[in-house]
């Protein structure tokens, strides 16, 4: 055969040309894919969210044996849905993305055909073409031939069923959720509305006495032909259980709109139908009353139809994502980017109701807002870089973010440390509220009561009696570092330190010199916990000498030591984020640095799931000559971790900070020091990036990240604005004012 090559080059042109056109012309929200996260133990879910949003729809497919690589209840899971397991047991309405702990997962909506059948294992089932976007998910339910299509608005979940003919029915489950928290209360108020409530909690199984209830409101798009309320009693033992002859069994009421309540319960409405029919059933969210929630449903959604409300969202979505337009990346790179800035947007998310209301920390009463309160703080992780983002490209919501702390603080007398749904875990360690709080006031965000926030982190800081943000404050303010009498003390004295270089800086706004060299002297104690023979932090005893047997590789992998939290001497040798000069010091100068950082890399020490160590990449730069090992490492790290599947997160989310990571090393900037209002840059991954900027806050309109390339080599030059940089560290004002950053590779 002879090759015509004219007629084929001019072929593979247009090709080229109509598959660049074509990726042009998608919007932002188009490239997410929120299948993303959900393998690996990524933890993110793939049912619809609108941005922020409170209520969100998961398939649920973690219960039961059958068909179910990963189950709930037989090993440590924080997500309701996995991507490898193939058995379907409904779609929970209130979910939780990215976390290290199960919550939530609950208010269980699942159509079936033929008998009613309320035991969850009986009526699940196998599922195929599933299709998940931004705003919209379907699945085919293989059992029943029943189409699930989703969207939500802010507080409401709506879910639409495409059923066959025959006998249909919905079944809505309050006995089943991700954790085994119990209790829950249901009522049927017509046969196109039920109402109830689920409580919820118990957050890593901690503080039981603080699970709280989530309300909601169902309606429905067509009466129901019949309808009823089941309930499952425990097993008894004893004379009176001879009297029950519903002992541990299932009692169903038809047609009843008496309130039930208990553990397992939940409710059915039946269809007959002469040909195929749809019925949506949207369901109103609220963590303050029943009465809310159906108010959230009227008023957010109404009598809009499902694809009405989906094309909101889905534009409320694109909206959100194009204030980071790229240009130049593959249809897989805009796709790992918009899904990680997705993931970015989904927590800290809405707590208050439409009419502003929300519950107070401890639930005490109920408070109201003109702004938005914000839930889902997991600040050990996002205080990293995804406020920093937030900031700079979400400013409003950020500054919404500070106001929801400092009215916590107003509720429980400290600042939030891990905050869900007003209930305050105290999970992780550190004070991490304080970091976010400066970090957002350095960077020129500061319409919120000032004074309070730095008299907030001053208590946090210095209250040695029964604080809970700081146990063990007393000998770290004593001896300069906690001892291996408390949790983690290397690695905790670490985060105390990197808060109280934030409250310096604080301090130093304030004018307020004293607390400015306290502060600092105190954030830079870590150095006696550096042992220079081994050129890594170790624990130390009560008496001051080193801990022994020390096993610098213990605690990888999450593995329980004495030293640190979620890692080992390795991971946090370089979290000091505030003093890497220092650091370089004591470790004996550029080179004995850059060997030792080199070294974790070369060793497999590295931990891309995990927060204390993803800076690590970045250092490289505070290393004259060595700039290029941090382009090298970063990008080798973005293609290794981040692919556009399922396990395409190097592991847990943890609420959009792995996806933070990756926004930022696309862009080719990173905060490499939170609290200091300060990018260090590497090569963006896009020939070019804008990000527009919010009037409100900022004076510019947008800024642009440019990439010159020869030959994808290491980056020759950086200009602002066509002046030379000669550093590849940039200040967040001198960023935001300017108008492009051109980053040149030879």
């Amino acid at each position: 055969m002879v090759l015509n090559t004219n007629k084929f080059q001019t072929a593979c042109i247009f090709c080229m040309l109509f598959f660049s056109i074509t990726i042009f012309a998608q919007e932002p929200a188009d490239f997410v894919n929120p299948f993303i996260g959900t393998s690996n133990y990524g933890a993110a879910f793939p049912g619809p969210i609108a941005p922020r949003g409170m209520a969100s729809i998961s398939p649920f497919n973690v219960a039961g044996v059958k068909n179910t690589p990963m189950e709930k209840d037989s090993q440590w899971l924080s997500n309701p849905y996995v991507n490898e397991n193939t058995f379907l047991t409904g779609f929970s309405q209130v979910n939780l993305s990215g976390v290290g702990c199960p919550d939530l997962g609950v208010i269980l909506l699942m159509p079936t055909t033929g008998n009613v059948e309320i035991d969850h294992l009986k009526y699940g089932s196998t599922y195929s073409n599933e299709v998940a976007k931004a705003a919209y998910y379907s699945v085919n339910i293989d059992k029943y031939k029943v189409k699930g299509e989703f969207t939500t608005s802010k507080r409401v979940g709506v879910s639409r069923f495409t059923f066959p003919k025959g006998q249909s029915n919905i079944l809505l489950n309050l006995g089943l959720g991700l954790t085994n928290e119990e209790g829950a209360m249901i009522k049927v108020v017509s046969s196109t509305e039920i109402e109830g409530m689920r409580s919820v909690g118990s957050f890593c199984y901690n503080s039981p006495e603080d699970a709280y209830p989530v309300y909601f409101v169902a309606q429905f798009s067509k009466p129901a032909h019949k309808f009823g309320v089941w309930k499952k009693a425990a097993k008894y033992n004893g004379v009176e259980a001879q009297w029950m002859g519903y002992n541990g069994k299932a009692r169903i009421m038809e047609n009843t709109i008496k309130t039930v309540v208990g553990d397992s319960i939940g409710s059915y409405f039946t269809y007959k139908f002469d040909k195929q029919e749809m019925v949506e059933v949207k369901i109103g969210i609220s963590y303050v009353s029943i009465e809310n929630a159906r108010e959230n449903l009227a008023k957010e959604v109404g009598n809009r139809s499902f694809d009405a409300i989906y094309k909101e969202t889905y534009n409320e979505w694109n909206e959100e994502l194009s204030k980071i337009l790229v240009e130049g990346g593959t249809k897989d790179d805009n796709t790992i980017f918009y899904t990680a800035l997705y993931h970015t947007l989904i927590h800290p998310n809405t707590l208050n109701d439409i009419n502003g209301q929300y519950p107070v920390i401890k639930r005490t009463k109920i408070a109201k807002t003109d702004d938005t309160r914000y839930t889902v703080f997991s600040l050990w992780d996002t205080y990293r870089n995804v406020h920093p983002l937030m900031s700079l490209v979400y400013p409003k919501q950020q500054s919404d973010m500070v106001k929801s702390m400092l009215n916590m603080f107003d509720e429980n007398g400290w600042l939030p440390k891990w905050e869900l749904n007003s209930t305050e875990t105290f999970t992780m360690v550190g004070d991490p509220a304080s970091i976010v709080i400066t970090d957002t006031y350095m960077r020129g965000i500061r319409d919120y009561d000032v004074n309070k926030a730095y008299y907030a982190m001053l208590k946090g800081a210095d209250n040695v009696e029964n604080n809970p943000l700081r146990p063990g404050l007393r000998d770290y303010i004593k001896k300069g570092y906690l001892t291996t009498d408390n949790k983690g003390p290397v690695s905790t004295t670490q985060e105390y330190n990197i808060s109280d270089y934030s409250i310096s800086l604080m301090a130093n706004e304030f004018g307020d010199k004293d607390n400015v060299k306290r502060f600092k002297e105190r954030s830079l104690s870590y150095r006696k916990l550096f042992d220079k023979n081994l050129n890594l932090l170790r624990p130390r005893t009560p008496d001051g000498k080193w801990y022994e047997p020390f096993d610098p590789n213990s605690g990888a992998n999450f593995e329980e030591n004495v030293g640190f939290i979620e890692g080992n001497a390795w991971q946090y040798n370089f979290m000091v984020p505030h003093d890497i000069i220092g650091l370089k010091k004591l470790m004996g100068g550029d080179q004995a640095f850059s060997a030792q950082l080199q070294k974790i890399f070369d060793t497999k020490q590295f931990d891309m799931a995990n927060e204390p160590d993803i800076a690590n990449p970045y250092l490289f730069n505070y290393v004259k000559g060595e700039e290029y090992k941090a382009q090298e490492m970063v990008k080798k790290l973005v293609h290794e971790y981040f692919k556009n599947e399922p396990k395409g997160l190097p592991g847990n989310d943890d609420t959009g900070t792995m996806s933070a990571w990756l926004v930022y090393s696309m862009m080719g900037i990173y905060p490499i020091s939170p609290g200091d209002p300060i990018y260090t840059i590497t090569a963006p991954m896009f020939h070019r990036v804008t990000i527009k900027l919010d009037p409100r806050y900022y004076k510019k309109e947008s800024i642009v990240i440019e990439r010159q390339i020869n030959n994808d080599g290491k980056i020759n030059s950086i200009e602002l604005n066509g002046k030379s940089l000669n550093s590849f560290f940039i200040s967040h004002d001198d960023f935001v004012n300017g108008n492009k950053l051109k980053v040149i590779q030879n």
